[in-house]
């Protein structure tokens, strides 16, 4: 599965607004589900995701921010599974809307104590509703067909 925006890279003078997100997704007794956390400042339902680290690749970064602000730990595909944008506010006041490489990454466990703990607000559950609660087009388009190919599998 990838899905892709159509619309060309944001750029903000001379650099592309790139960031790196992790879809954790672990398996339950009635099925799969996916992590969504709090964002810190607007506290509307996101996937844990931030901005390039020098040295680590982008598959790493969306694992390392999946580990800061949700604890989960876990295998991290190395293949982009999607993209989407999103509306950001710059510490400048500029607007932007970085496009955000989505990693899958399979958890294995979720710690109970991480970096940003106290900032956000995690939550496990159904990609569909995981689809209803988020608020960027793109990334529900995204869960949406995360949701689709797993109620396939399941019936199968």
């Amino acid at each position: 599965m990838n899905i892709k925006s159509d619309k060309s890279e944001e750029r903000v003078g001379d650099i592309t607004v790139r960031q790196f997100g992790a879809l954790c997704l672990r398996s339950s007794s009635d099925g799969p589900e996916v992590l969504l956390i709090t964002t810190r400042e607007t506290k509307r339902w996101m996937i844990p995701k931030g901005w390039p680290i020098r040295g680590l690749r982008p598959h790493q970064v969306a694992k390392r921010e999946a580990w800061e602000e949700a604890g989960a730990i876990g295998k991290v595909e190395r293949k982009r599974c999607g993209r989407f944008r999103y509306a950001k506010l710059l510490a400048d006041g500029r607007e932007v809307e970085p496009i955000v490489d989505v990693y899958f990454l399979k958890v294995r466990r979720q710690k109970k104590r991480f970096p940003e703990m106290t900032q956000r607000s995690v939550a496990w559950m159904k990609a569909a509703e995981a689809a209803r609660r988020v608020k960027e087009p793109e990334l529900k388009m995204l869960l949406t067909a995360v949701a689709r190919e797993y109620e396939v599998a399941e019936e199968a």
